[in-house]
């Protein structure tokens, strides 16, 4: 299975666009503080879901997947900062907040999944190259 396959990739990019959006209506003072770290908060969280699906293994994978849910957190934190700063709406907010937690707990259902398989044995053959990819793993598709 390809990155690009994943569920839980392919929100993660839809919200970097929606981010990309959202934070070129911010103050141009903020151009190279929030505005910046938001965008590349909320990218490296797809990256890193890319990264660790393209390495050889499982540790390696649940390592980025790790790095993936911090950026997402903080992501998460910089989105309240810009609505408390009123450069969002709490209409804006919410639906972000929303997809965000929803990506999280993909995040969370992926990581236990390969762990789980990873202690059965079945990691090393099937996602150690590349990702979902092997035995028992139809249930991990659509993540």
């Amino acid at each position: 299975m390809h990155w690009k396959d994943l569920k839980v990739w392919e929100k993660a990019h839809n919200l970097v666009l929606e981010v990309y959006r959202i934070t070129s209506r911010f103050p141009k003072e903020e151009l190279y503080a929030l505005t910046t770290q938001l965008r590349r908060s909320s990218a490296s969280v797809a990256a890193n879901i890319v990264e660790g699906q393209s390495r050889n293994t499982t540790k390696e994978y649940l390592q980025f997947l790790y790095n993936a849910r911090g950026s997402l957190e903080e992501t998460r934190y910089h989105l309240l900062l810009a609505k408390d700063l009123e450069y969002l709406t709490i209409d804006k907010y919410m639906p972000l907040e929303n997809q965000y937690e929803e990506i999280s707990k993909m995040l969370n259902s992926l990581i236990s999944r390969i762990k789980v398989l990873s202690n059965k044995g079945l990691a090393e053959e099937g996602l150690s190259k590349q990702g979902l990819r092997g035995k028992g793993l139809g249930e991990v598709k659509n993540v």
